[in-house]
């Protein structure tokens, strides 16, 4: 199973991904491509540490979403590598109807919270804001339902009396390195049989 990583930073969970198929953990799963919608994220310098292919797609002029023809370049980009599931990794852009349309139930997300809590930017800092004990990372399908879409796994992390939200996220993100892969690993194998 080929799988490509959208991301628009510094792209700690492509490498945790990356890293876990360079290590044998992903089954079936291969890393065909990384696209990222900023021509300085740290996620591109991956392609080459890793052998795959990594490249800066423009997004046209909108801040939050994808002009229809940037995403018609990165729906043909995708294609093109012949991937079968699409890796929302720090992918700063909401995804709309037409790239959806294109890759029906083929497109996930992690995001940095226990959903349906949270939702949008900053999980983890509205999370620890809330004063909730229990906090955590989630990677669900996505639909056209802002961090909406059905939950196909989540890693709970605790939040200790006197954590800084520093800290907190230094647990999250382990957490998100963690999770990510597993599921990666676990849709390969379900699509694999």
């Amino acid at each position: 199973m080929k799988f490509v990583m959208l991301g628009s930073g510094r792209g700690s969970n492509a490498e945790a991904l990356l890293r876990a198929w360079q290590q044998g953990q992903l089954g079936s799963a291969q890393p065909a491509a990384i696209f990222s919608d900023k021509p300085d994220a740290r996620i591109l310098e991956l392609g080459p540490t890793f052998g795959i292919e990594a490249r800066y797609l423009d997004p046209g002029r909108f801040k939050t979403k994808l002009t229809p023809e940037a995403e018609q370049e990165l729906v043909d980009a995708i294609r093109a590598t012949g991937a079968e599931l699409i890796v929302l990794a720090g992918y700063m852009r909401v995804i709309k109807e037409p790239f959806l349309n294109a890759f029906p139930r083929r497109i996930i997300n992690l995001h940095p919270s226990l959903l349906p809590s949270f939702k949008g930017l900053n999980g983890i800092g509205q999370a620890y804001d809330y004063g909730v004990k229990i906090t955590g990372c989630t990677v669900h399908w996505v639909t056209g339902e802002l961090d909406g879409g059905p939950i196909i796994d989540q890693e709970p992390v605790r939040i200790e009396p006197g954590d800084t939200l520093e800290a907190v996220e230094a647990k999250v993100h382990a957490a998100e390195h963690r999770l990510l892969p597993q599921v990666v690993r676990q849709l390969a194998d379900e699509w694999g049989r």
